[in-house]
């Protein structure tokens, strides 16, 4: 159980695996009002950066859980990092259908609502974890700009139009779900940039590394498309977001 190497090559050097800087992640902590003390299950938790920082600069515990072999071991060199290993658990395993054993305060699936089958049933998981009262954190994709055409689409690695709603939309739907979005964060062109442009460095570096590696020319070509669709349509149609929701 574990990403495959192709993912890894390309993200292996982020601390945050989504399009929101350091920044923007201190700055959404400030703005929900984090206390000492409260208790953050963050599913599907790539390096940890969330949990780790906000464990430091908020004084929270929590548990990150991610498939990934080395993003785990990333967190967890983090947590020690920061001074907070005795405050954040970082497990290895899939964070489908993963329920916390006591409620907490703040549950959490940023950027990764694929383990609950889409935004709807990601909710529903997490809802599994979560006191009376609590934090819900979704991170999710909407559409910035109605796509054009089925190229904008595929450019954007959305499986159709329908897949994702606007950025309306998807707040009506956290709304039809019983949830009041109360704050939320989003991404911008430039926290775009520093998501996918330091990948092909990555990719780039790897490839002068393993030039025989049998997976080089995959990467070659991922290094080829992913710039082209990011900087064609990625950039100007495709939303992100993470929405802090309370259930009504």
């Amino acid at each position: 159980m574990d990403l495959p190497l192709s993912f890894v090559i390309a993200e292996g050097n982020d601390r945050i695996h989504n399009p929101v800087d350091s920044r923007k992640l201190a700055d959404l902590g400030e703005a929900l009002r984090l206390t000492p003390g409260s208790r953050l299950l963050d599913l599907a938790s790539g390096s940890g950066e969330m949990l780790c920082t906000w464990a430091r600069d908020f004084g929270l515990r929590g548990t990150g859980v991610d498939i990934s072999t080395a993003f785990t071991a990333s967190a967890k060199a983090r947590a020690a990092e920061l001074g907070v290993a005795d405050r954040c658990e970082f497990v290895h395993g899939d964070a489908a259908g993963y329920v916390a054993s006591e409620p907490v305060d703040i549950a959490a699936c940023i950027g990764a609502t694929w383990i609950g089958g889409g935004t709807a049933g990601t909710v529903a998981l997490l809802e599994q974890s979560l006191r009376p009262g609590g934090l819900m954190l979704i991170g999710e994709c909407y559409w910035r700009q109605d796509p054009p055409d089925e190229a904008t689409v595929k450019g954007c690695y959305i499986e159709s139009r329908a897949s994702l709603f606007s950025l309306a939309g998807l707040i009506d739907h956290f709304d039809e779900l019983g949830y009041d979005v109360v704050e939320m964060v989003l991404a911008d062109p430039d926290s775009w940039d520093r998501y996918a442009a330091p990948h092909w460095l990555n990719i780039r570096t790897w490839l002068d590394e393993h030039p025989g590696h049998e997976l080089a020319d995959e990467m070659r070509h991922k290094l080829q498309v992913d710039r082209v669709n990011h900087v064609r349509y990625q950039r100007d149609y495709l939303g992100w977001g993470i929405f802090a929701l309370m259930k009504r």
